[in-house]
């Protein structure tokens, strides 16, 4: 993964806005911002010089994506996936509905996520988003609330695929193919 200047800002933003509540609500008297600004510089260039993220990634449960980028060919109906600092791209394409609802939910924080949707099964996605982004086909998007799609031949009697997407400070992407 590139560290690009929106993971940068966003950390550092996130990280001032810890400091800040720390030393308001705590009352405490110590140099919290100029630490945690040492401690993220630190971080920072131990990434740039070794390229590689500091947290191993078998810590994580397979669906979750962590400071990476991960691609799902096939999620699970069920299952839960997190985005938290990366990438994470989710294709339901292949999904069966044969055996009724597929259900997924997707959380986004602090990254970006592209869900890849069928156009020959229905489909309803349901966005939440917090100072975020989600961009929904027929030009629904949410950044600070939420929005529904359902797809032209989505009803609530038939066997469809529902997606529950929450996103903050993030992007989500969902496109029909």
């Amino acid at each position: 993964m590139k560290m690009g200047t929106g993971l940068f800002w966003g950390a550092f933003l996130l990280l001032l806005g810890i400091a800040l509540i720390i030393k308001v609500v705590f009352n405490v008297d110590f140099p919290v911002f100029k630490v945690l600004v040492g401690i993220f510089l630190i971080l920072l260039g131990i990434k740039v010089l070794f390229g590689k993220v500091l947290i191993p990634s078998h810590h994580f449960d397979p669906e979750e994506t962590v400071f990476s980028e991960r691609v799902y060919d096939n999620p699970e109906s069920g299952k839960e996936y997190t985005v938290l600092f990366a990438k994470g791209v989710y294709d339901f394409t292949n999904v069966n509905l044969d055996k009724g609802n597929f259900h997924a939910k997707i959380s986004t924080v602090f990254g970006g996520t592209q869900i890849i949707i069928p156009r020959d099964k229905p489909v309803k996605i349901t966005a939440d988003a917090v100072f975020a982004g989600a961009e929904l086909p027929g030009g629904n998007t949410a950044v600070f609330g939420n929005s529904v799609y359902e797809s032209d031949d989505w009803s609530p009697d038939t066997s469809s695929i529902n997606i529950k997407v929450d996103v903050v400070f993030g992007g989500v992407q969902v496109i029909r193919r």
